[in-house]
């Protein structure tokens, strides 16, 4: 089996693969794993099967296969899978190819991916939503504001952002994700990213960017604001979600990591579906 340290020379091999799985997993994209190679000690490993190597948030190792299960050698499957703690992210739909007999399934709750609907974030309706309405209003009506593409004409003004979102955390940069959404940046084009940037009062106020995971659903990787711009956030997801072509159907803001603030953050925009992945271990 050979094994190298997952890298951009990598792009062409991975990213048909992961575009052919179709399931709305933000990790199945190749931008995230190459932006989060460091973090997670991404490695891909290749004897016959293609395999993705890597570390869990909560310190667990896994392999991340690249192609369905039920298209894998099992027998072959269960060998790697003696070498790392499990499979990973499994999604639910291919839990039918893993006997009962043979393997245990489990879920972790900060593994989870929120999606939401494109329809409810672009208008924010509904009873549970007025605060971010109330916020969204705000924004609009104490700033002039203005909402463009994120070109390389805007790219310097998104790193200020970043810049000064990093300095607003009070956080080294080291225990943030300001290495890998900084070389996202510096990537854009490389990547095949896709995000807007947003003005208030003439001042760089925020950006997101992410790419399209499959056929109907958008992932966002980042979103920075500066917080100094009251219901930044709020208007940036709901612009972003209006001008997302119709094919869309759901926006994902990725897991939260078991951390408090972007489970609280996450949750508060009420998502529509909680994308559950399976850990999948080889019984003993």
């Amino acid at each position: 089996m050979t094994t190298d340290r997952l890298g951009l020379h990598h792009k062409d091999l991975l990213s048909p693969l992961l575009r052919a799985i179709t399931v709305s997993l933000s990790e199945y994209c190749f931008a995230n794993l190459y932006l989060f190679r460091d973090s997670h000690r991404y490695e891909v490993l290749s004897n016959g099967e293609l395999f993705i190597k890597g570390l869990t948030y909560d310190g667990f190792t896994y392999l991340m296969p690249t192609v369905p299960p039920a298209a894998l050698d099992l027998v072959r499957l269960k060998e790697r899978l003696r070498a790392v703690d499990f499979l990973f992210p499994v999604p639910e739909e291919w839990l039918g190819a893993f006997s009962p007999a043979e393997f245990e399934v489990s879920f972790h709750e900060g593994d989870a991916d929120y999606l939401y609907t494109v329809e409810k974030m672009s208008t924010l309706a509904g009873r549970k939503l007025h605060k971010k309405r109330n916020l969204l209003k705000q924004f609009v009506d104490a700033y002039r504001h203005e909402a463009l593409p994120l070109t390389d004409e805007h790219m310097g003004d998104a790193r200020s952002i970043l810049d000064a979102w990093q300095k607003d955390t009070g956080l080294g940069a080291g225990q943030t994700d300001y290495g890998p959404c900084r070389e996202a940046l510096d990537r854009y084009e490389e990547l095949q990213l896709c995000g807007g940037i947003y003005y208030a009062e003439d001042e760089p106020a925020g950006f997101v960017l992410g790419e399209e995971v499959n056929d109907e659903t958008f992932v966002l990787h980042f979103a920075k604001g500066r917080t100094k711009f009251k219901g930044v956030y709020q208007f940036m997801f709901n612009n972003f979600a209006k001008i997302l072509p119709p094919k869309y159907k759901y926006l994902n803001l990725e897991q939260d990591l078991e951390k408090e603030n972007l489970r609280i953050f996450k949750s508060s925009y009420v998502p529509d579906v909680m994308v559950k992945k399976a850990r999948v271990r080889v019984k003993q």
